[in-house]
C-alpha cells in the first residue's frame, strides 16, 4: 500500500466515502477474485490477439458484479485495451436498440490514457498512426503537407477497404473527418465526430461534406461497432472491453420490447462467435432471476441454451470459462479482509497513521463488520458498500483529524433508512433507523 500514488489513493477512498464504486484501483480491493483472474486474463490475450470472447457475471443484488466487471476493465486498461461501460434501462440505453447501445458506448469509452469520453482521442491517435506510418515507410515527407495528405488517404482506404465493403458509412465519415481535420474545418471534424459515435441530429452539411446520410439504425449500429474496433487496433488498441450492465432490467419491460431484447443479445453472442467482432470482450451481468426466471433468457429457447451453465456442483469447482461466471458474495472473513485493505490504504496516506492501525485495528474491523451485517438482517453479501462507507467516513476520518477520538469509545453505529439502497433497505426491513451499539 505503500507505493500506491496520492492521486489514486484518494479517488478510491473518495469513492468509498461517498458509498460508490471507484473507477479506478480496484485491485487494491479485490477480495475472492483469484479465482476468476486467470480465466479474464487467458481471455483478454486472446481479444489482443484478435479473437474475441463473451461472459456473464450472475449475481444477486449487492454481490459485486459491477465491482468485478469494472476490475476486469482495469485489468484490459492496463493491457493496452479500451473499455466501455453501459447501464441497460428502459428509457435510457434500451437494448433492442442497438444504436443507442453503440452511442452509450462512445460516450463511455476509456483507455488507460482518457477517460470518457476517449472517443475523439482515437480518432486522432489514428489518424498520427496514419501519418507515423506513411513516413516511416518513407511514402512522404514531413515538409510536404499535400503529399503526406495523399499517401495518408492512400493508407487510409488499404486500412479501410475490408470495411468499406460491410459499412461504407463508416468509412466514408473517417474519410470525411480527416479532410475536414486538414482543411482546419473545425466545426465540420466535430459533427463528423459526432456522427461516428452515433449521435443523432448532426448537422446537415457536415454529413453532406462527408456524403453520409440520415442517423445509425438499430442495422448498422453492429458495422460500426466493427469499424470502432478496427480504429482501436490502428490507434495501438487491440481490443476493446463492452460491459452491458444490469441487463436484469429486461424483465421488467413491455413483453414486445423484452422479445426485441434478448433477440438482439443472442445477435451479439452470433456475431463474437462468427468472428465479426475481432478484439471484443463482451460481458453482461444480471442476477440469477435473469438467467433462470421466466421471464428471462427462457423466453427465447436459442439465448437460453448458449448462456447455460451448471451450478448444480459445490461452489468450488465452478468454472469460470463457462458462459457464466457465479458471483458468491461476501462472506464474514473476507468482509474483514476488505476493511482491513482499506485501513491499510487510507493508512498509508494518513496525517496519522501510527494512529489509525492503532485504533482501527483488525479487531475492530471486524467488531464493525460485524455490526453492519448485523444490522442488516445478517446478510453479508450486500454489507460492503455501507460497511466501507462507514469504515471510511465515520471512523478512519475521525481517527486520523482527531487525537482524542477513540472509535470504541466515541462511536455508535447508526444508519438512516435515507442512506441505504433498495436492497439494504430490504435487508433491514423494519427498521426506520440502524442503532447498533459497538
Amino acid at each position: 500500500m505503500e507505493n500506491i500514488s496520492p492521486a489514486r489513493r484518494r479517488t478510491v477512498l473518495a469513492a468509498l466515502r461517498r458509498g460508490t464504486v471507484p473507477e479506478s484501483g480496484l485491485d487494491l480491493l479485490a477480495v475472492g477474485l483469484d479465482r476468476l483472474a486467470p480465466a479474464f486474463d487467458a481471455e483478454l490475450a486472446a481479444c489482443r490477439a484478435g479473437a474475441a470472447a463473451f461472459t456473464a457475471i450472475r449475481g444477486e443484488y449487492g454481490s459485486g458484479k459491477t465491482f468485478v466487471s469494472r476490475w476486469l476493465g482495469e485489468r484490459a486498461k492496463a493491457a493496452g485495451m479500451a473499455t466501455a461501460e453501459v447501464q441497460i434501462s428502459e428509457t435510457e440505453t434500451p437494448l433492442h436498440r442497438l444504436e443507442t447501445v453503440y452511442r452509450r458506448l462512445c460516450e463511455r469509452l476509456a483507455t488507460a490514457t482518457d477517460a470518457p469520453s476517449a472517443f475523439r482521442p482515437v480518432l486522432d491517435s489514428w489518424l498520427y498512426a496514419l501519418e507515423e506510418d506513411v513516413l516511416a515507410d518513407g511514402a512522404a515527407s514531413p515538409e510536404d503537407a499535400d503529399g503526406l495528405g495523399q499517401a495518408v488517404d492512400r493508407l487510409l482506404e488499404q486500412r479501410l477497404a475490408a470495411l468499406a465493403r460491410t459499412t461504407p458509412g463508416f468509412a466514408a465519415g473517417l474519410r470525411g473527418y480527416r479532410r475536414a481535420l486538414a482543411d482546419g474545418d473545425t466545426d465540420t471534424a466535430e459533427g463528423l465526430a459526432a456522427w461516428l459515435a452515433g449521435q443523432p441530429h448532426v448537422a446537415a452539411a457536415a454529413r453532406q461534406s462527408a456524403g453520409v446520410r440520415g442517423d445509425i439504425d438499430h442495422f448498422l449500429a453492429l458495422g460500426f461497432l466493427q469499424g470502432l474496433l478496427t480504429v482501436l487496433r490502428d490507434a495501438g488498441h487491440p481490443g476493446l472491453v463492452l460491459v452491458l450492465d444490469e441487463v436484469e432490467t429486461l424483465q421488467r419491460v413491455r413483453s414486445d420490447a423484452r422479445a426485441k431484447a434478448l433477440n438482439a443479445l443472442r445477435q451479439l453472442l452470433d456475431e463474437v462467435d462468427g468472428g465479426r467482432f475481432p478484439g471484443l470482450y463482451l460481458v453482461i451481468t444480471g442476477t440469477p432471476a435473469f438467467f433462470d426466471g421466466r421471464q428471462g433468457v427462457a423466453l427465447l429457447p436459442p439465448l437460453a441454451q448458449r448462456l447455460h451453465t451448471d451450478f448444480s456442483t459445490d461452489s468450488r469447482f465452478d468454472n469460470p470459462r463457462a458462459p457464466q461466471v457465479r458471483l458468491l458474495g461476501f462472506d464474514q472473513p473476507r468482509l474483514v479482509e476488505l476493511g482491513a485493505r482499506v485501513r491499510d490504504l487510507y493508512a498509508a496516506g494518513a496525517d496519522a497513521p501510527e494512529r489509525v492501525r492503532a485504533l482501527a485495528d483488525d479487531d475492530y474491523v471486524a467488531t464493525l463488520a460485524r455490526a453492519v451485517t448485523g444490522g442488516l438482517g445478517g446478510k453479508v453479501g450486500v454489507a460492503p458498500r455501507l460497511f466501507l462507507r462507514k469504515l471510511v467516513g465515520d471512523v478512519l476520518d475521525r481517527v486520523d483529524q482527531y487525537a482524542d477520538f477513540d472509535p470504541r469509545r466515541d462511536y455508535a453505529l447508526t444508519v438512516s433508512s435515507g442512506e441505504l439502497t433498495d436492497v439494504e433497505r430490504q435487508a433491514a426491513v423494519g427498521l426506520d433507523d440502524i442503532d447498533v451499539g459497538l
